[in-house]
């Protein structure tokens, strides 16, 4: 294989289940179309390779000038083992992999980017997240072996640069970088931003999704008199981010980093500073109270139901995001989903992804609609 391209592995798996898990898994497969066009503008990358369990996607992609490798039905899926697999097949000695969900918002400038700097190295990393990756370009795919096969694709960074010793280049952290597609609310975020392809703005736009709580929460970040309310697994570049990126002022609840990770989850162990305010007072005086610190409240409400000691059906979880308590099942979610939707202000209540990659479109779409404020204030030194 030809060491003046990049070859590019797009890994999209499509789930069936509730209406809510078809739209995010269609809008994945609307991601990937796109990635395949910008991808083939880009002379540096090739061959193209899209590996998936869905012949929809398959039938979908038999116009395009690359390769399509269909998952065998009757084999268990593993994200490590199938990625090497495929490396193997196709003779790659160099991989830019990315997930079908990941990367939405990548110009086709920004992935010729990441392919000049990879054909330029003979060992490196290049990656949006060293320690919990959504694209990964490495080389040599060699490295691979030896090494235990990762469960999924946000280790696969970690893996290839702590255990296999490539050197790492982590991407500056941007929305572009940053924003994956895992739940519903990411799905609000992506129809509010300009930057969603033409394949994935067509399947947004024919949701026709109610976006007006979203939009009157992006429009504070733009306010110099306003107030957002950030709480869950918020890390400390995401509330670097913020305080550098809005206008408005921020308040940052943080909590329950790694609670997955961690294995605090399987054993019981998450404790939410919130989620014991809640027990204390009731859904409803949660808001209130919480309509007092902040104009908009952006919710990461994994981190309540762990509190609690449940984890709800992907369903309801993505129900809940949707703001369809009606078709909750779980009465806690429902409750939960009823108390924010009458809050005294814009609640967005969503997952992981809602307060890390999410945070960053969001902002980015903000500001995509128009200000009459700077976006960045820089000191002079007198």
């Amino acid at each position: 294989m030809s060491v003046e391209t990049l070859p590019l592995l797009i890994m999209t798996g499509v789930s069936e289940g509730s209406e809510p898990e078809r739209m995010v898994s269609r809008t994945r497969q609307a991601v990937t179309l796109d990635l395949v066009e910008r991808a083939l503008a880009v002379p540096s990358l090739g061959p193209v390779v899209v590996a998936t369990n869905s012949p929809v996607l398959a039938h979908r992609l038999a116009g395009y000038p690359i390769l399509v490798d269909l998952d065998q039905p009757d084999e268990p899926f593993h994200f490590g083992r199938r990625l090497a697999e495929l490396v193997d097949q196709y003779g790659m000695e160099r991989c830019f992999y990315m997930g079908g969900g990941a990367g939405p918002l990548l110009t086709a400038s920004d992935m010729a980017r990441i392919a000049e700097a990879m054909l330029a190295a003979d060992r490196q990393i290049v990656t949006n997240n060293f320690y919990s990756s959504d694209f990964v370009a490495f080389a040599p795919t060699s490295a691979l072996k030896g090494q235990h096969p990762p469960d999924s694709d946000n280790e696969l960074a970690w893996l290839l640069g702590e255990d296999a010793g490539l050197p790492i280049r982590e991407l500056p952290r941007t929305g572009a970088t940053q924003f994956d597609v895992d739940t519903p609310v990411d799905l609000f975020t992506l129809a509010s931003h300009p930057g969603a392809g033409p394949n994935t703005r067509a399947y947004l736009d024919s949701l026709a999704l109610d976006l007006s709580h979203l939009d009157a929460a992006l429009a504070l970040m733009l306010d110099r008199d306003a107030t957002i309310l950030v709480a869950g697994r918020v890390s400390s570049a995401t509330w670097s981010y913020l305080e550098r990126e809005t206008a408005c002022s921020t308040r940052v609840l943080s909590e329950e980093r790694g609670m997955r990770a961690s294995g605090r989850q399987a054993r019981g162990e998450v404790r939410s500073l919130l989620g014991f305010y809640l027990e204390a007072v009731g859904m409803d005086r949660l808001f209130e109270t919480l309509a007092t610190m902040g104009q908009a409240l952006f919710l990461d409400n994994r981190v309540l139901f762990a509190h609690r000691g449940i984890w709800p059906s992907a369903a309801d979880r993505f129900h809940s995001d949707l703001r369809q308590p009606e078709q909750i099942g779980d009465p806690f979610v429902r409750e939960l989903t009823e108390a924010a939707m009458a809050a005294p202000v814009p609640v967005i209540m969503g997952g992981h992804s809602l307060v890390a990659g999410g945070m960053y479109a969001m902002i980015d779409a903000a500001w995509a609609r128009g200000h009459d404020v700077p976006r960045h204030v820089v000191p002079e030194l007198l």
